[in-house]
């Protein structure tokens, strides 16, 4: 009988990657994982963690502004970019250490360095070789840079954390949610921001409704969002922060004097260099690793979850995997991960929350349904003197009553849509979001007081 080093070797320390490999090592399995970074992957190091709490300092600004509406009086705020970025930094190294303990701790072997697969069953990992009964891959993703001129001089989503200076003019390339999120970060906190799409939409594949009432809720807020804008090519300027500034041509013509430029178009499976064509391991035309209902890769000792996989591009949903894997080598492997009902948040101002279809993919899924919608102004801002307005949006499948699309852009978004994914994961009819007694004076009650259906 062959005999391994380990029962599972994982690759990424990221929270797919630590989730599996601390799961198994408690369930008895000999357990190691490699990463070459720290740990914590792109969530906690320059993704969700870090993005949500610069999504709060931005905030603040409003907050200020809006408090003299309740009768505070306040000096002149001032905003120290430095001083949140050192706050931030110790977060995240702290974030770091919970990680490293929650795996030693564990009895997990943590290997740091660059892994590859030497075969179906063999690690290589700086000069020495590792052999393991499975492979897990969960190496993530990272961000994609379109291929045009001067490319060179634009950032990408990773090094925004640690800008220096702050930008007093950014232009942001690309529409999707990182796009938007730091559009909105860097506008609350006093950047003049230009958002570049080349599509004529924001937030593509969100429900057509809430993506054009954020595009002018951002508007409104202060960001300059140019749709079917088409980037052609940056080249460097002689003004600007250190280095000079840079300026963005548009194949239109027209030209944007910038202090920096994000690239936030997109990301790839991040499987570059882990030697998987050695194993035998198949991708698909986005270099992501192919797997089949079990997350198993063409090969059948090699796992792969996450990002660097063919699924969700969720951190929540990396860790559902993560324990579906373990389940099925370590467990009684009745675990699984149902997509249908997937709730999600874009930190933007205002936040975006949905669940479950849009209106057009409903259409298509179920044929007849029927559409509530509300815009209101938040009680909040009576007094605030903000213009900001709420979206509230319910997509029910007329045959069977039940909702299957709950979609909002508002405060707190978010907190308030991981509720009702409960409901609809049980499978909530509109009758009974009707007869469940709301929560007066709140914006969430909205969305069980929603009556009238909008008319075709």
């Amino acid at each position: 009988m062959s005999t391994y080093d380990f029962d599972l070797f994982v690759i990424g320390g990221g929270s797919g990657g630590v989730r599996a490999a601390r799961m198994a090592a408690q369930r008895g399995a000999r357990v190691a994982l490699a990463e070459v970074a720290e740990l914590g992957g792109t969530c906690v190091n320059v993704g969700c963690i870090p993005k949500k709490l610069y999504s709060y300092a931005a905030g603040y600004a409003d907050a200020f502004e809006e408090a003299a509406g309740y009768g505070w009086t306040a000096g002149e705020p001032r905003f120290d970019w430095d001083a949140l970025k050192q706050r931030r930094a110790h977060e995240i190294r702290r974030l770091n250490g919970v990680y490293r303990s929650l795996l030693e701790n564990a009895g997990v072997t943590l290997i740091a360095g660059w892994a590859q697969l030497t075969g179906p069953h063999g690690v290589q990992v700086g000069e020495r070789h590792h052999s393991a009964r499975t492979v897990l891959v969960a190496t993530g993703g990272m961000p994609f840079v379109p291929d045009l001129p001067g490319r060179e001089h634009g950032l990408v989503s990773d090094a925004m954390f640690d800008l220096a200076p702050f930008p007093k003019h950014l232009v942001v390339v690309g529409g999707g949610y990182i796009a938007c999120e730091f559009a909105s970060i860097f506008n609350g906190l006093g950047a003049k921001v230009t958002l570049l799409q080349r599509n004529a939409h924001l937030l593509n594949g969100f429900d057509h409704d809430l993506r054009e009432f954020l595009a002018r809720e951002m508007g409104k807020a202060g960001v300059d969002i140019q749709l079917n804008a088409d980037l052609s090519m940056l080249r460097r300027s002689g003004e600007g922060g250190e280095g000079g500034g840079v300026t963005a041509v548009l194949s239109r013509g027209q030209q944007i004097e910038a202090d920096a430029v994000l690239f936030a178009t997109g990301r790839s499976p991040n499987t570059q260099g882990l030697a998987l064509e050695t194993a035998g391991v198949a991708l698909d035309e986005r270099g992501a690793i192919v797997v089949d209902g079990n997350y198993r890769s063409s090969v059948k000792s090699v796992y792969a979850i996450g990002d660097v996989s063919t699924r969700l591009q969720l951190t929540p949903v990396a860790l559902a995997e993560a324990m579906t894997v373990v389940d099925a080598l370590f467990g009684d492997g009745r675990r699984s991960v149902d997509y249908e009902y997937v709730p999600t948040a874009v930190f933007t101002h205002p936040n975006v929350g949905t669940c479950g279809y849009t209106e057009t993919a409903a259409r298509a899924r179920f044929g007849q349904v029927t559409i509530f919608s509300s815009e209101f102004k938040a009680l909040r801002h009576t007094l605030s003197g903000s213009n900001e307005r709420v979206f509230m949006k319910l997509v029910v499948d007329t045959a069977s009553d039940r909702v299957v699309g709950l979609h909002m852009v508002g405060p707190d978004a978010g907190e308030i849509v991981q509720g009702f994914a409960v409901a609809m994961r049980a499978g909530a009819t509109k009758a009974m979001f009707d007869t469940t007694i709301g929560i007066h004076p709140t914006v969430a009650e909205e969305f069980v007081t929603m009556r009238e259906p909008m008319t075709a």
